[in-house]
């Protein structure tokens, strides 16, 4: 028995030997003996094929891997910056220290990274992803950027995807409405763009509203350890010369991640309309030229720090300014067979806009969980004032106007995301978002008296404030088994919209209050299957509404010459859309796509001619149905030896149907594009962008046939880190030259913007080599693309 006893001892002494778990730990350093935050450490089981341990130091230099069973392991130690060590085998039947002290990297610096002159490009059921992190962009500014996507136009006219100019521009999930496009796409440099999302079908974890593309431009963070930064500096000719100039810092080193930014523009274009129509026996021949030279400032900033292993807070925040003033001429004659009269007149705007953001955030992320806060604060004023006057030389008389018009926005918005990674098959994710939207319009119009002076005319002027709320959950989930991948969201939102209208009607002053609550789901899926080796194909669905952009919903109206009146519609309800897409890729490249969209109650800007007055009058409505169907086929250009790029054709089919207001419109065209680069010899980087279109409807606007082509050339000079482009943009575009039929009459109307255009860039880097990717996070902000001013 006692023998037994002894046996059984020594069996379960060898147990626990075998199955005891140790621990290793220890602490980082460098050579000046500060501790080495966030170091990776790697714990590798030598002989078994299981995943290797890991985790980070503290921001004491501490480290710690626990419940491990005894055996034979080697650690790696490594930091970016700083020279690898390893402990290249032991055995673990204690617990153990180990204690490092790590050397800067000296020689390792300049190593050579392979990079592409062409990005890579994945489409997804949901979207199209343009990854820029691992090309070589000798293009320094956005607008280079967005010709190379496949099917993304740039033109004129701003930006379109599959005959769609409805688009929606995010930076970092910030919306960019509140500023023009033309300023948007020249100033922002390229360097700074980490990826582009091309979102057609956006998921419940977007905000609904919207009936077009999301284009999600990604930054780079923080992506080197140590200082680094940039100047860049743009000359061109466009109206007259213009300029611009940028700098830009950024700092990461241990648990503190900083960056920042100024930039100043005055860029040039004009927008030109000529427009002949007949009104009884008289015809109206009007051309109106209008130039654009904006002062553009900006500055922005954001702060981010690492508190622990898992958890950051972090701030951002910018400022933007945009102060305009310009004349507008418009001349009109208008005959008959008798007679032939001119009315010469000037518009003078003053603009002045100012923007300021702040947004603070928590994150928690772990491989499984992350969860971010975020607040987002917006205030933002545009204090416009414009004069309408004739001008000597007319043989009409025409009472001088005057329109001041300050309008304030203020916008906060409360999210919480939060993502769970179950596994590399499944992930779950569901979050909330509350805004708070309070604007205040105050329009006063004037009008010349006898002495010369402005007197205030009470009946045309009024005031307009909005006070909105939108509450809205979401849950999503993405599945993946075998060649199959799914996705399906489910979005509410609770929105409540009041818009309040005071105005002296009779001599009576009236307070008019409209209220719009809106409860809805909406659903969103995506279903994508490999099909063979090579070729994948997709289908989505995705259900949105388009709000009212808070201008349009005031009643005032502002003429814009002696003959043309835009006006708001307080009536003006949301639009729903039904967007349907199939999606078939090439070795996970864009090669076919179909989609079709069912809008009911679009916003539809509506131009009516008044045969009474002979003035034009455009307003926003709601036309009871809309379709658009389109086709897209793509393929790269690489068939041509040194070639690269994407070519393709668009097709689309556009329509509109209104009984209430005389509306049917529809129409097919075909736009053929190509977007290409070319080495050159001396390592010079040629690139082309260009397309031509058989016609198009732009809203009531039937236009002929289309064409746009720009180049550029590009070169790296004091050893990569200077960069030059010289562009050379609109060389023979044709401006939309089409026909308006109002119901009681057609107009001949072209719209002419800027023509070549040609611009010198130039970016200069400095500071560390190093390269780390840091996480991105896309912060909130979504109502602002409801701030609607064009100017």
């Amino acid at each position: 028995m006692k023998f037994l006893t002894t046996l059984l001892l020594i069996f379960f002494i060898n147990v626990l030997t075998i199955n005891a778990q140790h621990t290793i730990s220890g602490k980082i350093i460098d050579t000046e003996n500060n501790p080495l935050t966030f170091a990776n450490v790697v714990l590798y089981k030598i002989g078994s094929k299981a995943t290797p341990k890991g985790t980070v130091s503290t921001d004491t230099g501490f480290y710690e891997i626990k419940n491990l069973a005894s055996g034979k392991y080697q650690l790696e130690i490594s930091m970016l910056g700083f020279e690898t060590q390893k402990v290249k085998e032991f055995d673990l039947s204690s617990n153990k220290t180990f204690n490092f002290t790590l050397k800067e990297e000296s020689q390792t610096l300049n190593e050579v990274v392979i990079k592409s002159k062409r990005p890579v490009i994945k489409q997804t059921a949901e979207k199209l992803i343009v990854d820029l992190e691992k090309s070589e962009m000798i293009n320094t500014n956005l607008q280079d950027v967005m010709r190379k996507i496949p099917g993304v136009l740039v033109t004129n006219n701003g930006i379109s995807i599959a005959g769609n100019s409805g688009v929606r521009i995010l930076i970092n999930g910030k919306t960019t409405e509140y500023m023009d496009v033309e300023t948007l796409l020249r100033d922002f440099p390229a360097d700074n763009i980490s990826k582009i999302e091309v979102v057609e079908q956006p998921g419940a974890e977007y905000e609904a509203s919207g009936a077009g593309a999301i284009i999600n431009i990604i930054l780079k963070k923080n992506v080197r350890l140590g200082t680094h930064g940039a100047v860049n500096s743009w000359i061109g000719e466009d109206q007259g010369f213009e300029w611009g100039s940028g700098f830009s810092i950024a700092s990461y080193k241990n648990k503190l991640n900083w960056q920042t930014s100024v930039n100043y523009s005055q860029p040039t274009w004009r927008d030109d309309l000529f427009l002949m129509r007949t009104v009884g026996r008289e015809t109206y021949n009007q051309a109106t030229r209008e130039p654009y030279d904006p002062d553009n400032f900006s500055i922005a900033g954001s702060l981010d720090y690492y508190i622990a292993k898992n958890h950051s807070i972090g701030i951002g925040g910018r400022l933007n300014t945009r102060k305009s003033t310009r004349t507008s001429k418009s001349e009109t004659i208008i005959s008959d067979v008798n007679t032939t009269n001119t009315l010469f007149s000037e518009n003078y705007f003053n603009r002045d806009r100012e923007t300021f953001n702040i947004n603070p955030y928590y994150e928690y992320k772990t491989e499984k969980d992350k969860l971010v806060l975020d607040f987002n604060y917006v205030d933002f004023t545009n204090d416009n004032t414009n004069t309408l006057y004739d001008v000597a030389g007319s043989t009409i008389s025409f009472v001088d106007r005057r329109y001041i018009q300050d309008g304030t926005y203020n916008i906060k918005t409360y999210r919480a995301d939060y993502t769970k990674t179950i596994s590399d098959n499944l992930k779950i994710s569901a979050g909330s978002r509350f805004a708070d939207v309070k604007t205040d319009n105050d329009l006063q119009t004037f009008e010349e008296n006898n002495s010369g002076n402005f007197d205030k005319v009470n009946e045309a002027s009024s005031r307009f404030v909005i006070d909105e709320t939108i509450l809205a959950f979401y849950g999503k989930i993405n599945a993946k088994m075998g060649k199959w991948s799914f996705s399906s969201g489910l979005r509410y939102e609770d929105s409540n919209t009041d818009g309040t209208s005071t105005f002296l009607e009779n001599g009576v002053l009236k307070t008019v209050v409209q209220k719009r609550p809106i409860k809805k789901l909406f659903p969103s899926a995506s279903l994508s299957r490999e099909l063979t080796e090579v070729l994948g194909a997709s289908i989505s669905y995705s259900y949105r509404i388009q709000r009212p952009s808070y201008n349009s919903l005031n009643s005032f109206q502002q003429f814009l010459d002696p003959f043309s009146a835009g006006e708001g519609n307080p009536n003006l309800t949301p639009s729903y859309t039904n967007n349907y897409q199939f999606n078939l890729t090439y070795e996970g490249q864009p090669f076919f796509t179909v989609g079709y969209s069912k809008t009911d109650d679009v916003i539809f800007q509506l131009i009516k001619q008044d045969n009474s007055t002979a003035q034009i009058r455009q307003q926003e409505v709601n036309v009871e149905n809309n379709a658009n169907w389109n086709f897209r086929l793509f393929a790269p250009v690489n068939f041509v030896k040194g070639l690269e790029g994407y070519t393709g054709i668009i097709v689309t089919n556009t329509d509109f149907k209104s009984s209430t207001y005389n509306v049917d419109l529809n129409k097919w065209n075909l736009i053929w594009f190509l977007q290409a680069s070319y080495q050159l010899p001396w390592d010079v980087n040629f690139e082309v962008s260009g397309n031509y279109g058989t016609g198009a409807l732009e809203g009531q606007i039937e236009v002929d046939w289309l064409t746009e082509l720009d180049f550029s050339f590009g070169k790296k000079f004091l050893d990569d880190k200077l960069k030059v482009n010289l562009g050379f943009n609109k060389m023979l575009n044709r401006g939309f030259v089409g026909n308006i039929d109002y119901g009681n009459g057609i107009a001949a109307v072209e719209s002419n913007g800027s023509r070549q255009n040609i611009q010198l860039r130039m970016v200069y880097s400095f500071g560390s080599k190093f390269g780390k990717k840091k996480s991105k996070r896309n912060r909130n902000r979504d109502e602002e693309n409801r701030i609607n001013d064009s100017n």
